[in-house]
């Protein structure tokens, strides 16, 4: 049966609270998992086990201890795939940021399937004795920073960092046309579009609330470089928000109208979160891959 094992001390930042409060509100872990913790007394403070009652303070050392059997959905592992490589650009005792690859796929979509992102991490992780666990994914077509979980206690703290937007992503983008507004806010439901599964609407089926903001960095050539930072995670929605606006993001397959083959130009740049189990931030950026620009 595998063990994570998680130690830490408190640091100034902490505020006396219960245990539970730490746990559950500031740490995010799941109440399935601080039920085991507390009815298998694994989780110990100052070396001994203490009632999720018991109020903490800052200095105290914080011992966790998760098994297998805590976790009674783990995905299927992820098989290796030497074929590839992944671009790391930032890794902890938690998680790994790699440089997705434009054109890679996120992760296999059948047990056994090869050539994505997630089989190339699994191979990068074997070595270590570690294995991948997705988080949220990438596009196909979309390149950049990619967050992925080194082991089961980190997947549902991670996610909900996300669902919350306490980790903040910002992205790079090429579309058509110039004259946006130097920022602004793109505030328009997003749901499935009734006449094609792949893609996604404004007002469309089951829409959503979605909310886009933006920053026009550059105009060139009749085309724009935007920074963009999501406020909410629909999918497809920096596509179909820019597309709504009239301003479609260069080389999109779905929503733009090409006169020119090429790649579409977005990229996940930047990302900010705090480390698991702490008051630390973190802002980790992945490299602009070469080529993106639009084509002459």
């Amino acid at each position: 049966m595998t063990k994570w094992l998680f130690h830490r001390q408190l640091d100034s930042a902490v505020t006396a609270q219960s245990l539970r409060t730490l746990l559950s509100d500031e740490w995010l872990l799941p109440k399935y998992l601080i039920r085991q913790l507390r009815i298998n007394q694994r989780v110990l403070v100052n070396h001994q086990y203490h009632p999720v009652n018991t109020i903490v303070h800052a200095g105290d050392q914080i011992q966790l201890e998760f098994v297998t059997s805590d976790f009674t959905h783990l995905p299927h592992p992820i098989t290796v795939d030497p074929a590839g490589t992944v671009e790391v650009v930032y890794e902890d005792h938690d998680l790994l940021i790699v440089n997705k690859h434009r054109g890679e796929k996120t992760h296999p979509n059948q047990p056994g399937e090869l050539g994505s992102t997630l089989n190339f991490a699994a191979n990068y992780l074997a070595s270590k004795g570690e294995a991948p666990y997705m988080v949220h994914r990438l596009d196909m077509e979309t390149s950049g920073a990619l967050i992925i979980a080194k082991n089961p206690v980190a997947v549902p703290i991670l996610n909900r960092q996300i669902s919350n937007k306490i980790i903040e992503r910002t992205y790079l983008t090429w579309v058509h046309g110039v004259g946006l507004p130097k920022s602004g806010t793109i505030d328009l439901p997003i749901g499935r579009d009734p006449e094609d599964k792949r893609k996604r609407k404004v007002n469309g089926i089951n829409a959503q609330s979605a909310l886009t903001h933006y920053q026009v960095l550059k105009e060139q050539a009749g085309n724009s470089l935007l920074q963009v930072n999501l406020k909410t995670g629909r999918t497809h929605q920096i596509r179909v928000h820019l597309a709504a606006s009239g301003h479609s993001l260069i080389g999109d397959p779905l929503y733009s109208n090409d006169n020119i083959e090429q790649p579409m130009l977005l990229h996940s740049w930047q990302v900010v979160f705090p480390l698991l189990f702490s008051h630390q931030w973190q802002t980790v950026m992945a490299p602009v891959p070469k080529g993106f620009e639009p084509s002459s």
